[in-house]
């Protein structure tokens, strides 16, 4: 059998402190590299070019769709890998992409790898998603959507144990892709369920909640959208009613997300968080111990973002301070020490280890060291 080969996507635009980082963790596992540059002023072209030939400058449209799809007609081998400028591949995720690349044959149609978004001081994986990586060019997938875009596939499609790492250079925030949404309103242009979702997130994270509410709320009402962006709906919408002091608004929304899937641990520990705040120590320790019990790998599978502090370190913290609030000292300690075996150097547990060896001393009470 032939070996598969791979024709590297990307669109582009002022990187040149970023893109020869990506380019060299991945140009001996492709077969071509295609940069499509949508109006750089510094030097992410001409660094580019060191890497491939096929460098292509392109009009910027607002329209994140037309350049990757762009991208992607420019591409010529059997299969079409994509990446961002701030994404790399670590060496682990090398051998596992050359393993893979050597086991794609024509039956496949997509590849999904895992999207590392967000990390903690010690590198390790506090947010990560599924996303659709690596497509069969001869099947014409396309990307759809101005904005947040995705790769529309079909078919069989792999998911493979592959990581893409983001390692973003870029801190402030800006309101392009809101202003892009708001000139999608202004000319009329009816909006997906899933733009409609990723509106209100531009929404929310401006602060704009009342826009926001209104657009998850028609999202919701639609109920055409992804079952993970409908469980993460009722997550921001909680937060919102959370920001305005309005727990009741808050709690029915983060009930009405267990209606759409097994319940989320993000989900749990913000019941246990509100619950807590009110001092219905009970309650909280009920959905902070179920946060507990919930199986992270199989909600990965959903392919939606994960918050991995709520699958391990955090409800643990969380219960120690139920414990100790009601006095129960060693069921706090066994918590907290717990949490001390996900996130060893984590201050609230150095903190609370002290802390609570010293009770449990004037208890004359034993603990394990």
């Amino acid at each position: 059998m032939d070996l598969q080969t791979i024709s590297l996507c990307m669109i582009v635009k002022n990187e040149e402190a970023i893109i020869g980082r990506c380019l060299d963790s991945v140009k001996d596992l492709v077969d071509e590299i295609v940069i499509v540059d949508t109006g750089s002023d510094d030097k992410t072209m001409e660094i580019s070019k060191q890497y491939t030939d096929y460098v292509y400058p392109f009009e910027w449209k607002d329209d994140f769709s037309l350049a990757r799809n762009y991208s992607f007609s420019k591409a010529t081998k059997d299969f079409i890998f994509w990446l961002d400028a701030d994404d790399v591949m670590l060496e682990n995720d090398r051998k596992k992409f050359k393993e893979l690349k050597e086991r794609l044959n024509d039956s496949i149609d997509a590849v999904s790898m895992n999207y590392h978004l967000a990390f903690d001081d010690k590198n390790q994986v506090t947010h990560s998603l599924r996303r659709n990586r690596l497509v069969k060019r001869e099947r014409k997938f396309k990307w759809i959507g101005a904005v947040h875009e995705y790769l529309e596939v079909y078919g069989n499609i792999v998911d493979s144990d592959v990581n893409i790492t983001h390692k973003s250079v870029k801190t402030e925030k800006t309101d392009r892709n809101l202003k892009i949404y708001e000139s999608l309103m202004a000319k009329g242009i009816d909006f997906s369920p899933r733009d409609l979702y990723y509106y209100a997130n531009e929404c929310f994270e401006h602060r704009l909640y009342d826009k926001a509410i209104q657009s998850y709320m028609k999202f919701l009402e639609s109920k055409r959208g992804w079952v993970e962006d409908c469980i993460a709906t009722c997550g921001k919408l909680a937060d919102i009613y959370l920001a305005r002091g309005d727990h009741e608004k808050a709690v029915h929304y983060i009930v009405t997300s267990f209606e759409y899937d097994l319940p989320r641990a993000d989900q749990c520990c913000r019941l246990g968080f509100i619950y807590l705040a009110q001092n219905q120590i009970e309650k909280a320790i009920f959905w902070y111990d179920l946060a507990t019990r919930l199986n992270i790998d199989k909600i990965k599978q959903r392919g939606g973002l994960i918050n991995y502090s709520c699958y391990t370190w955090l409800p643990h913290i969380q219960l120690c301070v139920c414990y100790d609030r009601l006095g129960e000292y060693l069921l706090a300690y066994e918590h907290n020490e717990k949490a001390r075996s996900y996130d060893p150097d984590n201050a609230y547990a150095k903190y609370n280890k002290s802390y609570l060896e010293e009770k449990l001393r004037q208890m004359g009470g034993n603990h394990a060291d």
